[in-house]
């Protein structure tokens, strides 16, 4: 058997193609795999983004909401601080008020005030009304407030 020179070319020849097509068989899937992952990741980059986007809008309407009811919150503080301060000088705090008519004619009892009487209240009294009058426009103003929360933030 000779050696021949045309044979040991064409078998590495033939060797050399196997192996360019495993390396380009390995190399081709590598960037498959690659452009899957890129793409995973780019999914899941604007979907952060999107979240992010989200929760920063949730943010400004939350403070929005914050600022507009401690703003009425501070109005209603203003506005019972002006009447404490009449009060303190000297102010009377009147009450409308609405009697019920009693419907039992047999009771002769001695008559009462009409309907639509105004009474003063003391000072002691009228100070009593303003803080309730104060906690009640608190407990209001944060009612609202979780109320609006609810429905523009958490019912979305």
């Amino acid at each position: 058997m000779a050696f021949s020179w045309k044979t040991m070319l064409a078998g590495l020849l033939v060797v050399g193609l196997v192996v360019a097509g495993k390396l380009a068989n390995y190399y081709h899937t590598q960037l498959t795999e690659t452009r899957s992952s890129l793409t995973k990741v780019n999914r899941e980059l604007k979907l952060a983004k999107d979240d992010i986007a989200d929760m920063q809008k949730r943010q400004r309407d939350v403070a929005a909401l914050d600022a507009k009811y401690t703003q009425e919150l501070a109005d209603a503080k203003a506005e019972n601080d002006v009447l404490q301060r009449k009060l303190d000088n000297g102010g009377r705090v009147l009450v409308n008020g609405r009697c019920p008519v009693p419907t039992d004619t047999k009771s002769s009892g001695p008559a009462g005030m009409g309907n639509d009487a105004t009474i003063e209240l003391s000072d002691i009294a009228g100070r009593n009304v303003l803080g309730i009058r104060s906690g009640i426009k608190k407990d209001q103003s944060a009612l609202m407030a979780l109320q609006e929360y609810i429905n523009t933030q958490c019912l979305k």
